[in-house]
């Protein structure tokens, strides 16, 4: 995996073999970038990162400037990691790492993110209720974004605020945002 685009651009972010967790593709990842600088600023913004896996998309963020990003995963070794990557890379103080469920992080939290990006286990059917639980508890500031990753299998239209979704070969990113008038 590599930083796209930035202040990091072209790093690489390695990760052992028997890792436990699915990176998302450099492929989508780029989209997924693609679309975020044509419909938000990401500068000074403050990110939070669920199922946070590898460090991949908070780092990536951090590296177009964004001013913080919270991952929270639940396994210790992914913890481990992006502690280790952000120390490498010289950002440790941008990204606060967090071992925690993320529905339990979510409904303890009160903080408030410009944008919250969420890429749980494709099987783990828990979207919903991260979708639910990020609106109810008002955690997007003004004119947030939440964006869940998913599969094919895992279809999030009908849920509230949702403004589209792009495909990315076996990637789905699904947009939510509530509008202001």
């Amino acid at each position: 995996m590599r930083i796209i685009r930035g202040k990091l651009k072209s790093r690489r972010i390695g990760f052992p073999k028997n890792f436990p967790s699915r990176p998302t593709t450099d492929y989508a990842k780029e989209g997924l970038f693609n679309i975020l600088e044509n419909q938000t600023e990401i500068e000074d913004t403050v990110i939070l990162d669920l199922c946070s896996g590898t460090g991949n998309i908070a780092i990536e963020f951090i590296s177009r400037y964004a001013q913080t990003v919270t991952c929270v995963d639940s396994n210790y070794y992914c913890i481990k990691h992006i502690r280790k990557i952000a120390l490498e890379f010289g950002i440790e103080n941008q990204i606060n790492v967090v071992k925690d469920e993320i529905l339990n992080y979510l409904n303890k939290s009160s903080a408030k993110y410009n944008i919250i990006f969420c890429d749980p286990p494709y099987d783990l059917k828990i979207h919903g209720q991260v979708h639910k639980t990020v609106f109810e508890k008002k955690i997007l500031k003004e004119d947030g974004l939440l964006i869940i990753e998913h599969g094919k299998f895992t279809d999030l239209k009908d849920l509230d605020y949702f403004q589209f979704e792009r495909t990315f070969g076996n990637v789905i990113f699904s947009f939510f945002k509530i509008e202001i008038e």
